[in-house]
């Protein structure tokens, strides 16, 4: 039996929805996509706390716009994608921010893995009307040596910045 107090799950337009890191490289800010990843979400703004979601991002999708730096990033020492092809965010809460219009804003914790490391995450979410779908967007900072991410020399933050900001844009349809 479903329980109709759950919300129904929302579809993700691929072709509308992004899921990018910025970063800095040398002090330049650089952004990069992942080209391929899905989103799970169930969600209705009337009854956030019952709210599901989850994404998974396929790590060989990273592009730096460049087909040798997209190669470097998947090798062992950054995002090792053959032992770990996937990062996933797991919600464990989704409330309404603290006076914010009903229905806009939203206060998102959960679990971020990354290179099979897994930390507790927080981060603001906007969610608007989108005709008869909805738009998610979000930024979430991370600190890329907490999950591995520049293993060796590239530990040294001279280079590569720590601070990563993951923003992201999905859109929906019911």
């Amino acid at each position: 039996m479903v329980s109709t107090a759950v919300a129904a799950p929302l579809k993700a337009d691929a072709a509308k929805s992004t899921v990018s890191a910025v970063f800095k490289q040398l002090n330049v800010p650089v952004e990069a996509k992942f080209k391929k990843f899905t989103a799970q979400i169930d969600f209705d703004s009337a009854k956030p706390a019952t709210a599901k979601a989850s994404v998974d991002i396929d790590i060989s999708s990273f592009d730096l716009g460049e087909a040798e730096y997209n190669k470097e990033v998947l090798k062992k020492e950054w995002f090792n994608a053959a032992q770990f092809p996937k990062a996933t965010f797991v919600a464990s809460s989704i409330k309404a921010a603290a006076g914010a219009p009903a229905g806009t804003r939203y206060d998102v914790a959960g679990k971020l893995t990354i290179k099979g490391k897994t930390a507790d995450v927080q981060f603001p979410l906007a969610v608007k009307k989108d005709g008869t779908g909805q738009t998610f967007d979000g930024t979430l900072p991370i600190k890329r040596l907490a999950f591995n991410v520049g293993e060796g020399e590239w530990k040294d933050t001279g280079m590569v910045a720590d601070e990563v900001t993951i923003k992201f844009h999905v859109v929906t349809a019911p």
